[in-house]
């Protein structure tokens, strides 16, 4: 029985094929086995002796056969790297970089210190009348209503002491003078003894400013015999021109009490207050007909 058939031509591939397998396969187990080199090694046979004999000299190690590599020194010298000097380029912006805000520290918490309340005043004050004055006003009584008011105890208007009546427990008086309510403003008012033994809580007179006439003297007209003298004032809200004469009331509460070239005086019937107005050229918007003619000591009715 025949085994290969040589005429067919992927027969003889393979049979090529299985014989360099082979070969190298007898190749590689031959390397492993015994290698490859010509030289076979010796072995050097000891002779042993009976009694064993020292070297006088001790075996010196050579350097230079066991490291050939150590023969030029300079190989482990230090390196000396010098950079070289070069201008970098100026940065340009780094468009991922933001603005970012500080981040803001909360404020310290500071501590609320406890306040001592206190004590209420021993002596009550409880209303004053009259509580409302109008500036420049005449002299008053003031009233004070409380409790616990002693004979001892004075009114205290913005700090000064006034004579103080004492009417009993719940009430005390005293007058209060023009000078104390010559100007607008609020006066303090407080009971209290002279040692600040006993003292009140305070309470306050509002002072007010008073009313003043809404006119404008403007000029007068007197007579050659001076009896009667005629006081040209201008109403300010509607611009008439007045005249008034000694004695006549503005509004019906300033009286004319005095006319001259200078001012004109008037008082208020019910506040007893004296205002002037100064003479003054008025509105000169008004017609020539409406403004005074100018007084003058004679007149000459010849042609």
């Amino acid at each position: 029985m025949q085994l290969v058939d040589l005429n067919k031509p992927g027969e003889k591939k393979k049979l090529i094929w299985a014989a360099v397998l082979g070969l190298g396969a007898v190749l590689v187990l031959w390397w492993a086995l015994f290698g490859f080199d010509s030289k076979t090694p010796a072995t050097a046979r000891a002779t042993a002796s009976p009694t064993p004999q020292r070297s006088s000299q001790a075996p010196q190690r050579n350097s230079t056969a066991a490291s050939p590599e150590v023969q030029n020194l300079t190989v482990y010298a230090p390196i000396k790297y010098v950079p070289s000097s070069y201008s970098a380029p100026e940065a340009k912006r780094n468009i991922f970089a933001y603005y970012e805000p500080p981040k803001q520290q909360p404020a310290p918490v500071v501590p609320t210190p406890t306040t001592t309340p206190t004590p209420p005043p021993p002596v009550l004050l409880a209303s004053v009348s009259p509580a409302n004055v109008y500036a420049r006003t005449a002299d008053f009584k003031l009233e004070i209503a409380g409790d616990k008011f002693t004979p001892e105890m004075r009114i205290f208007v913005d700090g000064r002491e006034l004579p103080t009546s004492y009417k009993g427990p719940q009430q005390l008086s005293t007058t209060i003078s023009a000078s104390f309510i010559a100007a607008p403003g609020a006066r303090q008012v407080v009971v209290r003894t002279p040692d600040n033994r006993l003292y009140s809580n305070p309470a306050t007179i509002s002072v007010a400013a008073p009313p003043t006439p809404n006119y404008t003297y403007i000029g007068i007209i007197s007579p050659q015999n001076r009896v009667t003298d005629t006081a040209l004032v201008q109403d300010r809200s509607n611009k008439n021109i007045l005249s008034v004469y000694r004695g006549d009331v503005l509004s019906g509460r300033f009286r004319v009490t005095s006319i001259s070239e200078k001012e004109l005086v008037l008082v208020d019937t019910s506040l007893k207050i004296k205002h002037t107005l100064p003479m003054s050229e008025g509105d000169k918007s008004g017609s020539p007909l409406s403004r005074p003619t100018p007084r003058v000591d004679s007149e000459d009715d010849e042609p």
